[in-house]
């Protein structure tokens, strides 16, 4: 990784947002932990707060926490800022942070096509599409000033096929990825990469606690018929943040053990 790189990542005080940030801490980047408040973290039992969490993954290079609501345009604006003036200009954003999570708090229920409530559609869709368009509009004009700079989305493999019930949250997933191509375009001639990765299920603290779960599906072995684990979810982040993909841009990684066989 380049020297003086400094990575934000969103939803990074726990979970794949958390491994993602450290594997980018140990390839040298000074990283911006966030979570939307200091306690999030210990939400499924993986840290005490925010703090503790930036401590740990503070390497060579500094790592700081930053809290706020990225569906909030001035708070992104606010994270933006506090980043940039403790670490300086950001030039890797992972765009971590959403969730199929309703008005309410926990999934929504109902979460069809024709039976969700609005207020849960908007929620998801503010929490997935809109955090990371802000996010986007905060950091990216700056990357393109410095002609330097590689954003990571997160997409879904609901986002890329017809689901039910996570309707919303499928939904909210495709925009992502059509957003990423559309920002790739616009960002390409000033030398900043967009790209998206789209995961399949993956066994983060958060996957493991809000859903029955098979056993056999997280045994790690030569299979690739199981769940992915947070390395994988990350190796494959970081490669996109990296130089070895100096050259990828408007592109969308499945990283899914080949679950999903079809083109696009």
């Amino acid at each position: 990784m380049k020297g003086g790189a400094v990575a934000l990542v969103t939803g990074s005080g726990r979970g794949l947002g958390r491994r993602i940030a450290e594997k980018l801490s140990a390839m040298g980047a000074a990283v911006a932990i966030h979570d939307i408040d200091e306690l999030a973290p210990a939400q499924y039992g993986e840290a005490r707060n925010l703090s503790d969490v930036a401590a740990a993954i503070a390497g060579e290079r500094p790592a700081i926490g930053v809290t706020g609501d990225i569906t909030d345009e001035a708070a992104v604006a606010r994270m933006v800022g506090e980043v940039e003036t403790a670490l300086g200009p950001i030039s890797i954003l992972v765009n971590c942070a959403g969730g199929d999570i309703g008005a309410a708090g926990g999934k929504p229920n109902p979460n069809g096509a024709l039976d969700v409530s609005m207020a849960d559609m908007r929620a998801v869709m503010d929490r997935n599409f809109l955090g990371t368009v802000l996010m986007c509009r905060a950091v990216v004009p700056g990357m393109m000033t410095r002609q330097r700079g590689s954003v990571i989305n997160f997409g879904s493999l609901n986002g890329q096929m017809g689901v039910s019930p996570e309707v919303v949250y499928a939904c909210a997933k495709a925009a992502i990825l059509h957003y990423t191509r559309c920002l790739a375009l616009e960002a390409r001639a000033h030398g900043v990469r967009v790209n998206a990765v789209s995961p399949g299920p993956a066994m983060s603290a958060r996957f493991l606690a809000t859903r029955t779960t098979d056993p056999r599906m997280q045994v790690e072995g030569p299979s690739l018929d199981r769940y992915a684990t947070p390395d994988e979810i990350a190796d494959a982040v970081a490669f996109l943040a990296g130089e070895q993909s100096r050259f990828v841009s408007g592109q969308v990684l499945r990283i899914d053990g080949g679950l999903t066989l079809f083109p696009g």
